[in-house]
C-alpha cells in the first residue's frame, strides 16, 4: 500500500501551501539524482519520484481535496500518472538556484519518462476503502458500491485522435524523445507533447478531449467474509481500470471497521466491560453479558473483585482463514450506589458492625 503523501513530505495534514513547498524543496535538493554519488543514484531517483508525486498532489487544491477525502483511491481513480504532474510548476521552487524550467523538465522526463515509455497510460488496479460495522465484520455481509474507473475511449480507441488518425509529432519529429543540454551535462527526455510515442492526433477526439480514456461508473457487488479484519484488502478480479482494450485490472477494497460502543476487538478476541451490583459481587449470583451473537448469562462467584476478568470460550470473532472462534473476555466493574435510602443505609450499617465484631 502506498505511503501517505503528508508523511512522505514530513508535513501535517493542515500544512499550508508554503509549508508544503518548503518541505518539497528541502527534500528535492537532498535526493536530486545529480546531487548524490553514482552508487546512490538509483535509490535517489526512486525517492525523488516519491516526493515529487506527493508534492504534485498536495500543491494542487483540487487533487489535495480528492486525496484528503478518498486517499490514494481518489487520485488514481481520477488521474493518470501523467495527469498528476500536469501543470505543476516545479521550476519556480528553485529560481534562486538558477535552475530554469527546461532543466527540471529534463530531470522529470528522464526519471518519470521510463514509465511512459512502457506505454502504460492507465494504472490497471483501482483502490478504495469501505467502512463497515463490527457486527458486519463478525457476520459477514454483502455491499453494493459505485465505483468510477478509467476506460479506453471507444471513439478513438485510446489514441486521443478523432477517428484514430495520428501524425508525426512536430516537437520530437517522431522520435519520442528530445535532447536537452544544461550546464555540465546533456540528457534526453521523453517528449512531453507525444508522451514518447512520436505521434500526436491530427484532430483531438471530442469524446475524451484527447486523453484517450474516459471515466465510467459501475455498481459492483462485494462479498465481505466473516471475520474480516480492519485494514484487510479484498481483491475483486477484473473490476479495476481498463488499461488495454478489453482488459481490466483488479479492484482492491480496503476494509475499515467502525469503533464499537460496547466491544473492543484484538485479533479474534473480543473484550467487554459489564457492571454488576456490589451485593452480587459479595454474595455471588448471575449477570447478563452481551456478545456479538446475543446475550449470555454467566455465574458470578461470591467475593468477586472489581476488574476481575471472565473468559467466554468461543464467543469471539470467527477466524477468516482457519475456522473456529476467538474468545470473549468480560471485565467486571462493581457498581456502587451513589445514594442510599434510609432502609438501605440501616442494613449496610448493621452489616458494617457485624464485620467489625
Amino acid at each position: 500500500m502506498k505511503k501517505d503523501y503528508y508523511e512522505i513530505l514530513g508535513v501535517p495534514k493542515n500544512a499550508t501551501q508554503e509549508e508544503i513547498k518548503k518541505a518539497y524543496r528541502k527534500l528535492a535538493l537532498k535526493y536530486h539524482p545529480d546531487r548524490v554519488p553514482p552508487e546512490k543514484k538509483k535509490e535517489a531517483e526512486e525517492k525523488f519520484k516519491e516526493i515529487s508525486e506527493a508534492y504534485a498532489v498536495l500543491s494542487d487544491p483540487e487533487k489535495r481535496r480528492q486525496y484528503d477525502m478518498y486517499g490514494h483511491a481518489g487520485i488514481e481513480g481520477q488521474y493518470t500518472y501523467e495527469d498528476i504532474f500536469k501543470n505543476v510548476d516545479f521550476s519556480s521552487i528553485f529560481d534562486d538556484l538558477g535552475f530554469g524550467e527546461d532543466f527540471f523538465s529534463s530531470i522529470f522526463g528522464d526519471i518519470f519518462g521510463r514509465r511512459r515509455e512502457k506505454r502504460v497510460t492507465i494504472p490497471p488496479d483501482l483502490e478504495l476503502s469501505l467502512t463497515i460495522s463490527l457486527e458486519e465484520a463478525y457476520n459477514g455481509t454483502k455491499k453494493d458500491i459505485l465505483i468510477r474507473h478509467q476506460a479506453i475511449c471507444p471513439d478513438c480507441k485510446g489514441t486521443g485522435a478523432k477517428k484514430g488518425k495520428l501524425k508525426k509529432c512536430d516537437v520530437c519529429k517522431g522520435r519520442g524523445v528530445v535532447g536537452v543540454g544544461h550546464f555540465f551535462f546533456t540528457m534526453t527526455r521523453t517528449c512531453s507533447k507525444c508522451n514518447g510515442t512520436g505521434l500526436i492526433p491530427k484532430e483531438v477526439c471530442s469524446k475524451c478531449s484527447g486523453k484517450g480514456r474516459i471515466i465510467k461508473e459501475e455498481k459492483v457487488g462485494i462479498k465481505i467474509p466473516r471475520g474480516v479484519k480492519d485494514g484487510m484488502a479484498l481483491r475483486i478480479k477484473g473490476k479495476g481500470n481498463e488499461y488495454e482494450r478489453g482488459r481490466r485490472g483488479d479492484l482492491y477494497v480496503y476494509i475499515k471497521i467502525l469503533r464499537h460502543d460496547v466491544f473492543e476487538r484484538d485479533g479474534n478476541d473480543v473484550f467487554v466491560k459489564v457492571k454488576i451490583p456490589f451485593y452480587v459481587a459479595a454474595l455471588g449470583g448471575e449477570a447478563d453479558v452481551p456478545t456479538l451473537n446475543g446475550k449470555v448469562r454467566i455465574k458470578i462467584p461470591p467475593g468477586t473483585q472489581d476488574r476481575s476478568v471472565f473468559r467466554l470460550k468461543g464467543k469471539g470473532f470467527p477466524d477468516i482463514h482457519h475456522g473456529g472462534y476467538g474468545d470473549e473476555y468480560v471485565e467486571i466493574e462493581i457498581d456502587v450506589p451513589k445514594s442510599l435510602n434510609e432502609k438501605q443505609r440501616s442494613i449496610l450499617e448493621e452489616f458494617k458492625r457485624a464485620m467489625e465484631e
